[in-house]
């Protein structure tokens, strides 16, 4: 295959991987926020755990026909995985019900750059002056869309502290163990799904009762909100193998950076459903700064030198050794 056919073959797989991503995740936040106002279902971690026990039936499905390899992940790395994923999911929920949403979106914001250390730290990666430039521009952007009312307090940075952290190094992590184990998304979501449905179904309900003092049981499990969660489950299984796609083909800082591309949508799907609510001048500014600043990124990091490792001989040795290409990306049959 020539190169050009092949370079636009990768961009077109890119570009279907990242608008299934944003399909299901506005999608599963549209179905949720109505589960929760309409229904009253508020045991999000416990619905997480839902989630994830439906990807898991998805991906014994697709063993079953042939579609996922067998593969080994060592029971250490998936231990750490499920801890930080875990400790995300807590962590976001906690963060969220004891700050201000201003300070919430400014945790949220925070990932990038903690993303961005730890590609530094571990991958050795050299960003160019252009690029940071562009997560600068997007990260201003998105603020200024977003942060509004900003007050905080020690338990509520604390549980920030420990979202962000956690979320940035799940996501390094997706990157990292698709790289070094050759697993694809399918692989990945086998191995790490059924360990954190049932650690999330078992623990759900107690982190639920904590956070809302409401029991799960005494829920009135009727016919519209069940239909509510069952296709809540139905997205998240495309957001979770979207998720482990784009990052396995993007890199964790890449997709944090495009997935703000998600917040101005839902501003816009918002402000189309509900009429000019919650839409003004710095909204619409705050948004054109995002756009832009995901323009010069994206321009930037695919210029050569744009995003390098600074020492590519051991990246480089390691994928060979287990007949990757060079690239990195395994995801290319996707």
């Amino acid at each position: 295959m020539a190169p050009s056919s092949k370079a636009e073959k990768k961009a077109a797989v890119d570009a279907a991987a990242w608008m299934f991503n944003v399909v299901t995740s506005v999608g599963i936040i549209i179905v949720n926020k109505a589960l929760m106002a309409t229904y009253g279902f508020s045991f999000a971690t416990t619905l997480t755990g839902m989630h994830f026990a439906t990807t898991t039936l998805m991906t014994i499905v697709l063993r079953w026909l042939g579609y996922i390899q067998p593969s080994h992940l060592p029971l250490p790395e998936l231990l750490k995985f499920v801890l930080f994923a875990n400790f995300s999911i807590v962590g976001m929920n906690v963060s969220l019900m004891w700050n201000s949403v201003g300070f919430y979106q400014i945790a949220k914001l925070s990932m990038i750059p903690v993303s961005c250390l730890l590609e530094v730290v571990f991958d050795k990666i050299r960003y160019s002056r252009d690029t940071k430039l562009g997560i600068v521009v997007v990260l201003l952007g998105v603020a200024v869309c977003t942060v509004t009312d900003v007050s905080v307090n020690a338990k509520g940075f604390i549980a920030a502290f420990i979202a962000v952290w956690c979320t940035s190094l799940q996501q390094y992590y997706v990157h990292y163990l698709q790289r070094n184990y050759s697993l694809s998304s399918f692989n990945l979501l086998g191995h790490t799904a059924p360990v954190q449905a049932g650690s999330l179904l078992m623990l759900g309900p107690f982190v639920d009762y904590w956070l809302t003092n409401k029991r799960i049981d005494a829920f009135d499990f009727n016919i519209p909100s069940m239909v509510f969660i069952i296709l809540s489950c139905t997205i998240a299984v495309g957001t979770n193998l979207s998720q482990f796609i784009c990052i396995g083909r993007f890199t964790a800082v890449s997709f944090q950076v495009l997935g703000h591309m998600k917040t101005v949508l839902v501003l816009t799907l918002g402000f189309l459903f509900f009429g000019r609510e919650g839409l003004n001048l710095h909204v619409v500014l705050g948004m054109i700064i995002a756009i832009f600043g995901m323009i010069l990124y994206g321009n930037a990091s695919s210029k050569p030198g744009g995003k390098e490792r600074r020492s590519n001989s051991i990246s480089r040795s390691s994928q060979q050794k287990q007949g990757l290409p060079e690239s990195s990306e395994v995801d290319d049959k996707v």
